[in-house]
């Protein structure tokens, strides 16, 4: 039996080499974890890997602390992501709000036009000290607003050139959940809460450094408390009244107003309660009511030092999130 050879070009071989080299080393070539750097820093943070798989979202009426508007529950799927494993700190957000400033003032001399990811709109100055004496690097960045969140995420993907945005929030309960059913993705009960989340009853009035508790089955921490993280969706009370059975995807798209956006997972300021993973939280000019500007800023809370952000980041990203970013200006209406 004579056996046909075959001969590759040299190019040709040296195309597949660069193919096969770039999959070993591309994160959407596999499904496994991740390390990302900002580009230009020492910056890190970790992906981690969400399964897709279909879920309830809400909460069951009999679940005790439970709000209307968790209900009623309904069955979604999602498609797979990653998510960073720990709420985004002061060191990853500075890199996008203040390194471009302190850079040039180190410098001593005009910064050269920024072009791509620097050309993107920093946050303005903050009216007061922006981590309200908690302390930044490891800490989770707080106060900042959905606008500002969005930004970020936009920043980022520009600076690594990988999409990065606000999870859904059915991305983030699912998340969240890590396959559980329960009130919390430990179980039932929240006097087992001390272990995972830093709240209202051990976190001494204020936030901590990020992964300091235990993380969920699914590799991430501080889904309980130490910050609520904002989600890319408006709220709407009856959002889920409104989803068919099945649905993929599902998300609710913000709009130009300011207020209500949703955060979820509640913070080091908040009672059991409100660290369940169904429950709901809606932003409100309230959060913003000391800022004397005119108009208010739509970088930086006064106070809502309870608000941060984690980012995600699609395996295959679905066509209505393609591209999304704020469409909120300095002149948006609250509502």
């Amino acid at each position: 039996m004579f056996r046909k050879t075959f001969v590759l070009a040299p190019t040709l071989i040296a195309v597949l080499y660069a193919t096969a080299a770039a999959d070993r080393q591309s994160p959407t070539a596999s499904t496994t974890n991740y390390t990302e750097t900002i580009p230009g820093t020492a910056i890190t943070f970790d992906m981690v890997f969400i399964p897709g798989g279909t879920f309830k979202i809400g909460s069951p009426p009999s679940e005790p602390g439970r709000s209307t508007d968790e209900g009623p529950q309904q069955t979604v799927q999602i498609r797979p992501f990653w998510m960073e494993r720990t709420e985004v700190t002061w060191d990853e957000f500075d890199a996008f709000a203040f390194a471009q400033a302190i850079a040039g003032a180190r410098a001593g001399a005009p910064a050269a036009p920024p072009s791509g990811a620097d050309a993107i709109t920093r946050p303005t100055p903050p009216y007061a000290d922006e981590s309200f004496g908690y302390g930044k690097g490891r800490q989770p960045v707080i106060s900042i607003q959905h606008h500002a969140a969005m930004e970020y995420c936009r920043w980022l993907s520009a600076k690594t050139g990988r999409a990065y945005r606000l999870p859904t929030e059915a991305e983030w309960e699912y998340a969240a959940r890590a396959g559980s059913t329960s009130a919390y993705a430990f179980g039932d009960n929240p006097a087992a809460l001390g272990a995972a989340a830093w709240y209202s009853a051990n976190a001494d009035g204020h936030p901590h450094l990020v992964g300091t508790k235990a993380a969920n089955r699914w590799g991430l921490h501080d889904m309980h408390g130490n910050v609520a993280e904002w989600c890319l969706d408006r709220y709407e009370p009856d959002a889920y009244s409104r989803l068919t059975p099945g649905t993929i995807g599902p998300v609710l798209l913000p709009t130009d107003r300011r207020y209500p956006h949703v955060a979820r997972g509640g913070s080091w300021d908040d009672d059991a309660a409100r660290l369940r993973s169904a429950a709901r939280r809606a932003s409100s000019p309230n959060w913003n009511r000391r800022d004397p500007q005119s108009p208010q800023s739509i970088w930086w809370f006064t106070d809502a030092t309870f608000v941060g952000l984690r980012v995600v980041r699609a395996v295959e990203e679905q066509d209505n999130l393609k591209g999304i970013q704020s469409r909120i200006t300095k002149d948006s209406q609250e509502k």
